[in-house]
C-alpha cells in the first residue's frame, strides 16, 4: 500500500495473463475505486475490506475480457458481473467503450457510467482524471491519480507498458490513434509521474514517465512514421 497523504493505492497481480488490478481511494473517506476487476474479484474486494475501505465504484481501462471478465481462449473469466453481484456499484467507462463492455460482460447498460476524456472522479482529497487514450481499443482510457503529498500516478491499462505499448492489431486497434495518445497525451505528463501498467511484462511493477521517455522506444518516437516503423508497419 502506498503512503502519500490521503491516497490509498494498491497494485495487485491477478489471473493467468500477468494482469495488474488496482485499488485507488481516499483514506479519510475510506472509499476506493477498483480498476479492472477481473479474475479474482472476491480477493480484490476482500483486500479492500481488510484495509477498512469501501469499494464505491469500478474503473474500466478497456473492454477486453482479461480486464472486465468474459469468455476468451476457452476460459471463463469472472469480472464485472461478479463485482456487481457482490457490490452493486457504478462502473465508469469511456463513452465509446460502453457497448464493448456491455457485450463481453453481459452487464446492463444501466450499470455503466459513460465518461468523456478529461472528466474527474473525486474521493476525499484524491482526484482521478480520466484520460481518453484510443489505440489499443477505441475507448481505452488511462487514470491519472492526483493527491497532496506525492507525484501523480498513471494507471495506464493496455495503452502503455514499461518499455512497450499495447497491441494495435486487434479488432478496434489503431496505430495512428495510439501514436497520438502516447505522443499527445501521456508524453506530456510530468516526468515524475509514476507509471502503473495493466500487465506486468517487465521485471519491475512500475516506473517513472521520465525513465520511460528515455528508454521506451514507443515514447521516444519523434514522428508517426518512426512509431509505425517501431511497430513493424
Amino acid at each position: 500500500m502506498a503512503a502519500a497523504g490521503d491516497l490509498y493505492f494498491v497494485q495487485l497481480p491477478v489471473g493467468e495473463m500477468a494482469n495488474l488490478a488496482y485499488l485507488i481511494g481516499s483514506r479519510s473517506a475510506r472509499e476506493a475505486l477498483l480498476v479492472d476487476p477481473a479474475w479474482s474479484v472476491d480477493a480484490l474486494l476482500d483486500r479492500a475490506e481488510a484495509d477498512d475501505m469501501r469499494v464505491v465504484g469500478a474503473l474500466v481501462t478497456h473492454y477486453h475480457q482479461d480486464h472486465v471478465g468474459g469468455e476468451i481462449f476457452g476460459m471463463s473469466i469472472e469480472g464485472l458481473a461478479r463485482l456487481l453481484a457482490r457490490a452493486p456499484v457504478p462502473v465508469h467507462v469511456q463513452a465509446s467503450e460502453a457497448e464493448g463492455v456491455r457485450r463481453v460482460t453481459g452487464v446492463s447498460a444501466s450499470d455503466l457510467v459513460r465518461h468523456e476524456g478529461g472528466e474527474e472522479i473525486a474521493l476525499g482529497g484524491v482526484r482521478v482524471r480520466l484520460l481518453h487514450t484510443p489505440g489499443h481499443t477505441p475507448g481505452s482510457q488511462c487514470f491519472l491519480v492526483e493527491s497532496e503529498g506525492g507525484p501523480g500516478r498513471l494507471v495506464s491499462g493496455d495503452t502503455l507498458f514499461l518499455d512497450s505499448c499495447g497491441r494495435v492489431d486487434l479488432p478496434g486497434g489503431d496505430p495512428e490513434a495510439m501514436f497520438r495518445s502516447l505522443d499527445g497525451v501521456l508524453k506530456r505528463l510530468p516526468d515524475e509521474t509514476i507509471l502503473y501498467p495493466g500487465h506486468r511484462y517487465a521485471p519491475e511493477p512500475s516506473s517513472t514517465l521520465g525513465a520511460q521517455k528515455r528508454s521506451n522506444p514507443y515514447l521516444r518516437a519523434a514522428s508517426l512514421e518512426q512509431f509505425l516503423a517501431f511497430l513493424g508497419y
